[in-house]
């Protein structure tokens, strides 16, 4: 299992308002538990990520961050494209979904994005 370096992260999440936090956790504990073994770093686009070792764009394949009033997770595209109906009422981009803080956050589907992510990064190293 490679290492995880979590102080990076654990300080993004401590910068964040106090109210966003919780979500921020949830996203990162679903990131985590649907990329069992990926190395979480903050050192690719300031924000915390997870990669694995020997794929494009350094490995990354999933990211999240908070931008008010939104927790956002950021996949790999055309993830997003791909699961549009799931994620009506959403803002969207080409690669992040906006999940508006103090809400519920749907884990089950930020797994599956983040599975999507994986999938697509490793479908376009064959």
């Amino acid at each position: 299992m490679a290492k995880r370096t979590t102080i990076g992260v654990d300080a993004y999440i401590a910068k964040c308002p106090k109210e966003a936090q919780a979500g921020l956790v949830k996203i990162r504990a679903a990131i985590r538990a649907a990329a069992p073994g990926a190395t979480e770093r903050t050192d690719y686009f300031q924000m915390p990520g997870y990669s694995y070792p020997g794929f494009d764009y350094d490995g990354m394949f999933a990211w999240f961050s908070f931008k008010k009033p939104h927790i956002r997770g950021h996949v790999r595209p055309p993830v997003i494209q791909e699961h549009r109906k799931e994620l009506a009422g959403c803002p969207t981009t080409k690669a992040i979904v906006s999940f508006p803080m103090g809400e519920t956050m749907p884990v089950t589907l930020v797994k599956k994005l983040v599975k999507g992510s994986i999938k697509k990064m490793k479908d376009k190293s064959k």
